[in-house]
């Protein structure tokens, strides 16, 4: 018996939709916080890095996906834009650590904030009290599968 048969057809079609409409929901996140001046990627970094901090690029690069030269220009536009830094490693002088400043931290946040609130008036707008207890019940069961 393949993988496959052993699977309900109500797991699998939860399976596409819940994929399908995290897709969605996430680009349309992202797109209600939309910074003119920074791309995706350049606010993807910025966020990772005020949530870590002190990251070398090769880490940064291997986190994201991309190639170390990509990850290098996206962090020297964020750094020519003043939202990170970058230091020596004290433990390894010829390592650079990369570091979001204040002004980076306050863009993540600021953007963070914006995404919180486009949510949240779509949900009121759009939503009974009682679909959004639903959507707050279903996010408990999706993080329950999201733990090992």
């Amino acid at each position: 018996m393949s993988e496959n048969e052993r699977l309900s057809a109500s797991a699998v079609q939860a399976s596409r939709e819940v994929r399908a409409v995290i897709s969605r929901l996430r680009r349309r996140i992202l797109k209600a916080s939309e910074v003119e001046d920074l791309t995706l990627g350049q606010s993807t970094v910025l966020a990772r890095l005020s949530d870590k901090g002190g990251v070398t690029a090769s880490e940064l690069a291997a986190s994201e996906g991309v190639r170390h030269q990509s990850m290098t220009a996206t962090v020297a536009a964020l750094a020519s834009r003043g939202l990170v830094e970058r230091r020596p490693d004290p433990e390894d002088g010829r390592r650079l650590l990369i570091t979001p400043t204040a002004e980076g931290v306050r863009r993540v946040e600021e953007g963070r904030q914006v995404r919180t609130e486009w949510l949240a008036e779509r949900l009121q707008a759009r939503c009974t009290e009682e679909e959004r207890r639903a959507v707050i019940a279903t996010m408990a069961v999706l993080e329950r599968l999201t733990r090992d």
